[in-house]
């Protein structure tokens, strides 16, 4: 969806993302999103027949694909790709991220999470296959660097779930401290 034309469908689900990064999300109203994505005014509901938990569930999948997109993008910018290379690209989109814009959006699969899994929310199913494609995302490239495929499904559970744990942290804690240090001390352990 980035740099193309998007339709008022797709401008939802993008505004969706951005603001559950924000806002988790309980904290993101149908009507921010459609305020936020320039929609026209009735249109929530045409297209979001499902209301605010479809909006939700698309949103995660939509960060999913991004997640998993920008993984399969490191091998063709690598000289000499390695799994520590991998992870190290996958942080750097975040430290970018906070460089330019502060701490204060993280990951929209987390933030989801946070606020709804264990409610009994019907998006849970789309979280669990939003993370399941970020990984198997990066399973594959582990694959393609050689890793074996247990070895490599394995890591790429580690390196997601240490990523989203270094995120919140560095927002927490209003630096980037915690994705350098798990880039760094990860590194060793991933490269074996």
């Amino acid at each position: 969806m980035a740099g193309e034309e998007r339709t008022p469908r797709e401008r939802m689900v993008y505004s969706a993302v951005q603001l559950v990064r924000a806002h988790g999300a309980t904290g993101t109203g149908v009507r921010d999103v459609v305020e936020h994505a320039q929609a026209p005014r009735g249109s929530f509901q045409h297209y979001f027949p499902g209301g605010k938990d479809q909006l939700v569930g698309e949103a995660v999948l939509w960060a999913a694909d991004f997640a998993a997109d920008r993984a399969r993008a490191y091998r063709a910018t690598a000289r000499k790709p390695t799994p520590a290379g991998l992870f190290a690209h996958m942080a750097r989109q975040w430290k970018q991220e906070f460089t330019r814009r502060g701490f204060l959006r993280g990951c929209p699969l987390m933030a989801a999470a946070a606020d709804l899994v264990g409610a009994g929310s019907p998006v849970s199913g789309q979280l669990r296959d939003a993370i399941e494609r970020w990984e198997a995302a990066v399973a594959g490239e582990l694959v393609a660097m050689d890793v074996p495929a247990r070895r490599a499904k394995r890591l790429a559970t580690l390196m997601v779930s240490t990523l989203e744990g270094a995120i919140m942290s560095a927002r927490l804690r209003g630096d980037l401290g915690p994705l350098t240090t798990v880039v760094a001390e990860l590194a060793p352990l991933l490269d074996r």
